[in-house]
C-alpha cells in the first residue's frame, strides 16, 4: 500500500484529492496538512510514501517544505510531487532543485494523480516529455553562467550533489543526456541501441556518482553542469 500525505492550505481540495486517491486500491491517505511546517512534521512522524504538496501555502511554503523534507536524512525514502500552475507558477525548477521529485498541473485528470503518486513511488521522476522539457529549459535558462553551488545557496536549496560529471564515463554521459530530455529507460535504450536492463543500470550507476536522490535531480545536474544547453535537444 502506498502511503500518501495531502499537503494543502484548502479543505475542499484535500478532500476531492483523498477521494480521488483512495478510490484506488493501493493507495492509503494516512494524513493532512494545511501548510509546510505541518507538512514537515507529519512527514518526520507519519513517514509517509509520497506527499502531494501545494507549493503556494500560508506560513512556510511548499517549496520550503520540499527543501526541508529533501535535507532530512531520516526522510530520504519520502517522495514529494508539487501542485503547481504550469502558465504562472515561477517555481518549478527551484521545487526540483530543491528535492521535489517531480510537479502536477493543477488541472490534471485524476488518473495522472493516480499514475503520479505510483510514478514516484517506484523511485522515477514525474517529468512528462512533453511539458517538463520545455519548463526546466526555460526556468535552467536563468541560472545560466551562474556556478551551480551559488545558485543553490541564492534559492535557499539544501546540500547540492558533490561529485562532478568527470566520474562519469561517456555512455554514462549520454544517458545522462537524454534523461534530462525527459526521455524514459525504453526510450533511451531504443535510441542508445541498449537493452532496457542495461539502461536502467546506467542510471542506478550515474544516480549513485552523482549522489542524487532520484531522475529528477539528475535533470537538475544535467542542466547546472552545462551537459544539457536550455533549450537545445540532441
Amino acid at each position: 500500500m502506498i502511503r500518501v500525505l495531502l499537503a494543502d492550505d484548502q479543505a475542499l481540495i484535500r478532500a476531492g484529492f483523498r477521494v480521488l486517491l483512495e478510490a484506488a486500491d493501493d493507495i492509503e491517505v494516512i494524513g493532512e496538512a494545511v501548510n509546510g511546517d505541518q507538512a514537515v512534521e507529519l512527514a518526520k512522524s507519519e513517514r509517509p510514501d509520497v506527499i502531494r504538496m501545494d507549493i503556494r501555502m500560508p506560513g512556510t511554503d511548499g517549496l520550503a517544505a520540499t527543501s526541508q523534507i529533501a535535507a532530512a536524512d531520516t526522510l530520504d525514502g519520502v517522495k514529494v510531487v508539487i501542485l503547481t500552475t504550469f502558465e504562472t507558477d515561477e517555481y518549478v525548477y527551484q521545487a526540483l532543485r530543491a528535492g521535489a521529485s517531480g510537479f502536477l498541473v493543477k488541472d490534471a485528470e485524476p488518473e495522472e494523480l493516480i499514475r503520479a503518486v505510483r510514478v514516484v513511488h517506484r523511485g522515477e521522476a514525474l517529468l512528462s516529455p512533453s511539458v517538463t522539457r520545455r519548463v526546466i529549459a526555460s526556468l535552467a535558462s536563468r541560472t545560466a553562467g551562474a556556478p551551480p553551488a551559488a545558485a543553490g545557496r541564492q534559492q535557499g536549496n539544501p546540500a547540492r550533489p558533490g561529485p562532478g560529471l568527470d566520474r562519469l564515463t561517456e555512455r554514462e554521459r549520454e544517458v545522462l543526456a537524454l534523461v534530462a530530455q525527459g526521455l524514459s529507460n525504453d526510450e533511451i535504450a531504443g535510441r542508445l541501441y541498449l537493452s532496457p536492463l542495461t539502461t536502467k543500470t546506467h542510471v542506478s550507476h550515474i544516480m549513485t556518482k552523482l549522489a542524487a536522490r532520484d531522475r529528477a535531480q539528475l535533470v537538475v545536474i544535467a542542466y547546472e553542469s552545462g551537459l544539457v544547453v536550455p533549450g537545445v535537444t540532441a
